[in-house]
Order: structure tokens, then sequence, then C-alpha cells
């Protein structure tokens, strides 16, 4: 049986393309200021700004305990590759955690299964702790029918990305129904729980650390109705606004 390692709650956000060069940096600016507030003691919190922000936003960050992430990593270290970008090259710049398999980057890109799990491998390689998004396509209006459907659909998922990472390294998988993602509501709080507490199981032999966190219109009153399954949000343009984010985070680390 695997050792039972505690958990930090957790929150992050992605700038995706939103944000031009220069409020990229005012935005990371802003996340630096939440440094050593009281929930740093129960919270990790990362920010992940687009590429060509990311040295920038690690020289703002390095002397904080906030993690810097990016938002897709290639399976290669080098090589003939245009347009992609190297494990190696982001660790030396200072990333943290990489944001692997967006719903949007499987739709518009046709990232597959296998695709992600080497992304998630390279990674792992390079010290970095894959940031995997998984989740279901399609929302089913029948409860108990909904939260099966969405386990076996993410259980593929789930399952290449375990199979390609070493046994011992971090990995955050981030729960997000891609009907939720830029929904007007979060998914319904009992859907959420049930399929992320059969998406832990999946992974309860690991002796490394595996968390969860929940995507998908997330905002204020998020956490505490999905805590039993989750470890903390993956917050989209809701925290865009420095405020919002703090506020989030704040109950998170309370909850």
């Amino acid at each position: 049986m695997a050792i039972s390692l505690p958990r930090r709650r957790i929150v992050g956000v992605s700038l995706k393309m939103y944000f031009d060069l220069f409020n990229s940096i005012k935005y990371v600016q802003g996340v630096y200021q939440l440094d050593g507030l009281a929930w740093n003691e129960r919270v990790d919190l990362f920010v992940i700004p687009d590429f060509i922000t990311i040295l920038e936003a690690a020289r703002i960050l390095e002397s904080s305990s906030i993690m810097l992430g990016a938002q897709d990593i290639f399976w290669k270290d080098d090589g003939p590759y245009t347009g992609e970008v190297s494990p190696r090259v982001l660790q030396q710049a200072g990333v943290k955690i990489v944001e692997i398999g967006h719903a949007e980057r499987r739709a518009m890109f046709g990232e597959t299964d296998e695709q992600v799990a080497l992304k998630a491998g390279a990674a792992a390689r390079h010290g970095l702790i894959p940031l995997v998004c998984i989740g279901e396509r399609t929302h089913h209006n029948i409860a108990s029918a909904a939260v099966g459907m969405a386990i076996e659909e993410c259980r593929p998922q789930v399952m290449s990305v375990l199979a390609t990472i070493p046994d011992d390294v971090e990995v955050i998988f981030a729960y997000e129904p891609v009907w939720a993602i830029g929904a007007s509501e979060p998914a319904d709080a009992d859907h959420v729980v049930n399929v992320t507490k059969e998406l832990r199981r999946m992974a309860e032999s690991r002796k490394g650390v595996t968390r969860i966190m929940y995507g998908g219109s997330a905002g204020p009153g998020t956490f505490a109705k999905i805590a039993a399954g989750v470890d903390g949000l993956f917050l989209g343009r809701f925290a865009h606004d420095i405020h919002n984010l703090k506020q989030v985070i704040t109950e998170v680390g309370g909850a």
C-alpha cells in the first residue's frame, strides 16, 4: 500500500491569450503582491502567463513562494520541432508547473491522450509538475448516468498519464468538464465530488503526491461545496481581477 502523503490546497490561474505583454507583466506583479499573506501556510498558488512573458514573470516571482507555470510543453528536449517549446528550456527559465492537455488544445489542435501523456512524462523528466487537464465533453441530464459516463471518459485520460510518469513524482489533475468551461455556473457540486473521488481512487496506489483541482466557471463559494473531492481550484477569466483571485484564495485557505 502506498504511503498517504499530506496534500496542500492549491489555487492557480491561466492567462491563456487574453492579455498583451504589458498587461501580463502587470498582472504577474499583482499576483506577487499576494505572497506572504496568511493563507500561504495552507495554499499553494501558481500563475500561468503566455510564453513571451515567462522570463520577466520568473524575475518578478523569484523571491516569492508563487509557482510560475507554462501553458504547454513539447515531449522532446531538442530537435527540428518548429514552434514548440522544450521542457529543458522551461525548466531553465524558472517554470515549476506545466499545464497540459487543456480542452481547447484537445479540440483545436487535436491533442490525443497519448500526446498529453508524452508531454506529462517530459515535464516530470525535468522536475516540472504536470498539471493535466481532463474532463468529459458532454453533459448528461440524468445525474447518476452523468457521473458514470464522466468517469469512464476521464479514465483513459488519467491512466495514460499515470503510465508515463514516474510513480513517485507529483502530478496534478485539473478536472474540467468541457461543458462547464465558460458557462454561467460551475458543474453541480455533487457531480464534481462523485467524479473526483473516483479519479483519486485511480491514483491511490501511487507513491507520489496526486492533487486534484476543479476548473470550469469556478469562483467564490465553489470550493466549499466540492472540498470533499478536490484540493483546490483552477481559475479562468474571473481571476483576471486580482481582488477576485485573492477572495478565492482566502476561501480555499479557510474552508
